[in-house]
């Protein structure tokens, strides 16, 4: 639910950052990130879906907005699509989580920078692209951040986002939601989960603060409006996940009721093996062939005009 339509850009800020700073430690936990071979091929898969194909290319500079613990970064510079990683988020807890984890990684080549996306720290002319993942949503100016991202990009840089809330599937979403939450103490007694007893510090700064954080969800045309205002060619807006998200939901609800360490390895496996095959099915079948307005998410992606150099030019397909 977005946040309230009075709330100011400073309260809004003020509120992700610290709801995210609360909630660094145990996000990776709380939505099942993985930084193996699995969280690559999903991470490889949406970049590959909002730029339309990859073709084999790679960035050389890359500024990631809103990273969070680094599920999307970093997977990608463990693959070699992205060279040189500057990470930013709002928050200083999530970016102390990351650059933790690119540590534990081997990971040289990440930077980590705390600073707002609609004013950002860098020179002109300085990336090759400018991505993220599930962020765009929290920011207040959008068509701010969005001119910031072209002026840092260099000419033939890309823009690629992904996981935003599309306004239909954020309605959709509700209902796996609800079921979750009812058939959660049946769910822990079949698969012998204890149920998590949430601290008070939990309580009073996440929960509290949880319905405040987004701030839009939107309808392609928004997304596609905000591109051709900031100037950017090769304008691509997609939706992805339908049936794996609505599932997604109603897993992370049951889930996140028990204590992390008393569900079986069983049910993480067949709850990932599920996941994934209707993922398969959404994408294969569904999101070829249905609008993006009925998707839970939203991808997005342009070129700013000009050419990149030859080591950092993956050019969309089709």
């Amino acid at each position: 639910m977005p946040a309230s339509p009075t709330a100011t850009p400073e309260h809004i800020k003020d509120v992700n950052t610290r709801y995210h700073d609360a909630a660094a430690e145990e996000y990776d936990a709380k939505w099942g990130i993985d930084f193996g071979a699995a969280g690559q091929r999903q991470v490889r898969l949406k970049l590959v879906k909002a730029l339309g194909g990859l073709d084999g290319g790679r960035f050389g500079d890359a500024l990631e907005i809103g990273s969070g613990t680094g599920y999307f970064s970093l997977n990608l510079v463990q693959l070699g699509v992205v060279e040189r990683l500057t990470a930013t988020d709002i928050s200083p807890g999530m970016l102390k989580r990351l650059a933790a984890t690119a540590e534990a990684l081997g990971l040289d080549a990440v930077t980590t920078v705390a600073t707002e996306a609609e004013e950002l720290p860098f020179d002109d002319e300085s990336f090759d692209l400018v991505f993220g993942h599930a962020v765009l949503h929290h920011i207040p100016h959008l068509d701010r951040a969005f001119a910031e991202f072209r002026r840092v990009l260099r000419p033939g840089g890309m823009i690629a986002f992904a996981g935003e809330p599309s306004r239909y599937g954020d309605r959709l979403a509700a209902l796996p939601k609800r079921t979750g939450l009812l058939a959660a103490p049946a769910w822990r007694r079949l698969v012998g989960a204890r149920h998590r007893a949430v601290p008070e510090a939990e309580r009073s700064v996440g929960h509290a603060l949880e319905s405040e954080v987004d701030v839009h969800a939107f309808t392609p045309a928004d997304l596609r409006a905000l591109l051709r205002k900031a100037g950017f060619d090769e304008r691509r807006v997609g939706g992805e996940e339908l049936l794996s998200n609505a599932w997604g939901w109603a897993l992370r609800t049951v889930e996140s009721s028990a204590e992390p360490d008393s569900v079986p390895f069983r049910w993480r496996r067949f709850a990932f093996r599920s996941y994934i095959a209707l993922q398969k099915v959404d994408t294969n079948l569904l999101e070829p062939r249905l609008p993006a307005e009925l998707f839970y998410n939203l991808l997005v992606s342009g070129r700013k005009a000009g050419r990149l150099g030859r080591d950092s030019a993956p050019a969309p397909a089709g």
